[in-house]
């Protein structure tokens, strides 16, 4: 990849082929790089997959085989702006099947256990509403989601 802008590299134990063509499976404007692989010097077994580059819409990342020390938690999540309903349970039904965790308020993990925020587009304009009652009654109906649901947040906001 070239040497512009910021690349995410996500540590994997074995996964990292698997991973990227799950997420060049889910997300639009991605692609598939570079496949490097683990040299005589490896620490790995040579020929097997080191390092897999990827783009998943539009974001560029690296996945690593480095090996079971690291393991990924909620410290670090990627938000999903969706722009409908529709488009938010697309992403979470593919990024919660197969061994997915679904968890509050619109967080979830995905079968790697990376974690991932989908969320509506218009959320923050609802959550920062300069109406306090607004902006609060949102809050409330967000945080008893898992999955949000854009209708029920719009719902909460106008008082129904």
């Amino acid at each position: 990849m070239p040497a512009d802008g910021f690349t995410t590299c996500l540590w994997f134990d074995e996964q990292a082929e698997e991973a990227a063509h799950y997420y060049v499976s889910i997300f639009k404007n991605s692609k598939l790089g570079r496949v490097g692989r683990y040299t005589e010097a490896g620490p790995r077994p040579a020929g097997s997959v080191m390092a897999v580059e990827f783009v998943a819409n539009g974001h560029k990342f690296v996945a690593l085989n480095g090996g079971p020390e690291f393991t990924f938690d909620e410290a670090v999540s990627f938000q999903i702006y969706c722009e409908d309903q529709a488009e938010v349970d697309f992403y979470w039904n593919k990024l919660t099947e197969d061994g997915g965790e679904a968890g509050p308020c619109g967080w979830l993990k995905d079968k790697f256990g990376l974690s991932w925020q989908v969320i509506p587009a218009r959320l923050m304009d609802l959550v920062s509403d300069p109406d306090p009652e607004k902006a609060a009654r949102t809050s409330k109906a967000m945080f008893q989601m898992s999955k949000l649901d854009l209708a029920a947040l719009e719902k909460a906001h106008a008082g129904e």
